[in-house]
């Protein structure tokens, strides 16, 4: 909500940042988080757990997953791992190899007006290193989905999320990145957002955009954590460089009801137009959450 504080929105304008919420409100266009209707749409190679690969790697995760963070995703090297890692709800894929994109979409009526793709480093098990929020075009995923979102979402006007590995899309959210909007510019470009919402037209002056990274702390599974005092976390905000600091769990929440991937429970996001900045900033974080006084 913090990228909401200085824009005003009309009471009836609804802005999904949840999947949930954007499930709820696009009734005509919620079947493409069903994870194997859009692996089919692309004529990628998949079927629901129950229908064994012919071939190996695939990868396996939930048909539906409204929580995101990777849960239950793993790759498949053999018939006895597809044995092990078999349960309903679930299906396979082929495996993709590639950059792993996240981009940005600004729709009008299925047809994209805006673009804007953060390349994720992968840390393994699910989890991120860092996003790095780039400046230039990605011609390979704008044809690919550029086509995908005219022939799959005509009537939809909104944001969409998709993730891509090597140009394919891995997933849809009928939302936006929650995790980076002051890099994308900010309070204007929130003020775009709501305006697309609520007279169906994109206008923003993009000129501007500079690279920026989105730094990720994980931190092992297991203690209840607790959030950092205020005066760290204003420390770690006002780190030259840095742009924004969102801690990103529930403290009142027990861990095993927070959606997180294998590799790490996820605690902070730093925003920064300095990547040694938001490194800085996650080693002091890291000290905190490590500490006696970091969990309970």
């Amino acid at each position: 909500m913090q990228y909401f504080q200085n824009v005003a929105c009309p009471a009836d304008i609804r802005i999904p940042t949840e999947d949930s919420d954007a499930w709820s409100w696009n009734p005509t266009h919620r079947w493409v988080y069903d994870k194997l209707a859009v692996a089919a749409s692309q004529g990628l190679r998949a079927a629901p757990h129950g229908v064994a690969p012919l071939s190996y790697p695939v990868f396996s995760k939930p048909i539906y997953n409204l929580k995101g963070m990777g849960v239950g995703s793993r790759a498949l090297a053999s018939p006895e791992d597809y044995a092990a890692a078999y349960q309903p709800g679930h299906f396979w894929t082929e495996l993709l190899a590639g950059d792993h994109i996240s981009s940005d979409v600004a729709v009008v009526n299925g047809g994209p007006q805006w673009w804007r793709h953060a390349r994720g480093l992968a840390a393994g098990d699910g989890t991120f290193d860092y996003w790095q929020i780039e400046a230039d075009p990605n011609s390979r995923v704008e044809q690919w989905c550029g086509a995908w979102c005219r022939k799959h979402l005509s009537g939809y006007t909104g944001m969409v999320n998709l993730e891509t590995i090597g140009g394919r899309i891995i997933e849809v959210h009928l939302r936006f990145a929650d995790q980076w909007p002051d890099l994308y510019g900010g309070d204007e470009w929130v003020e775009a957002l709501v305006r697309l919402h609520a007279s169906r037209k994109w206008h923003y002056d993009d000129s501007g955009r500079r690279t920026g990274y989105s730094v990720v702390l994980f931190v092992p599974h297991g203690p209840h954590y607790r959030h950092p005092p205020r005066e760290l976390q204003e420390e770690v905000a006002g780190i030259a460089g840095v742009s924004s600091l969102q801690i990103t769990f529930h403290e009142e929440l027990a861990p095993e009801r927070h959606a997180m991937p294998p590799g790490g429970f996820r605690v902070a996001i730093v925003n920064c137009w300095d990547r040694a900045a938001g490194n800085e900033a996650r080693r002091r974080l890291r000290e905190h959450f490590l500490s006696p006084d970091g969990d309970r």
